[in-house]
């Protein structure tokens, strides 16, 4: 199983568009951001689309075309971004129920809920603290 990036990949967008808006850009292209990520300009667009349906983000269309910040890095959290990317839960139960008649069936569900909403509430909490004005700047600090 691999490990989801779309947090991150969403994060790095947002923090390179803060950064190109301070240099005096008005809006950003997907294309622009995409080498920065090393990815297809088509996944920074579906993640932009993700980030304006949560109003992170504003998108002009037409000449002059692009992306810009909705809100200031400052007011967005990584748990803001989180919510705009991440659709369902952090871990799944079964696909289908398992067999109530087997002791380990009956039980497993429930048992596994309680951890798994425990580790969420925890992440939760740890990205509320941490916003994109906070990424960027340990960005700038990150040695070259």
């Amino acid at each position: 199983m691999s490990a989801n990036s779309r947090l991150t990949i969403a994060a790095h967008a947002l923090a390179w568009i803060g950064l190109y808006q301070r240099q005096g850009h008005e809006v950003a292209t997907s294309e622009q951001i995409a080498p920065s990520a090393n990815t297809n300009p088509v996944v920074i667009r579906r993640l932009l689309g993700d980030l304006r349906r949560a109003g992170l983000v504003e998108s002009r269309r037409g000449v002059g075309a692009g992306w810009s910040l909705a809100r200031d890095l400052e007011s967005i959290t990584l748990l803001d971004v989180y919510e705009a990317v991440e659709p369902g839960p952090l871990f799944a139960l079964h696909r289908a129920a398992p067999d109530p008649g087997c002791v380990v069936g009956h039980g497993i569900q429930p048992a596994m809920q309680r951890v798994y909403d425990g580790v969420e509430e925890a992440l939760r909490r740890e990205l509320a603290r941490v916003t994109l004005e906070d990424v960027l700047q340990d960005v700038l600090a990150a040695p070259r």
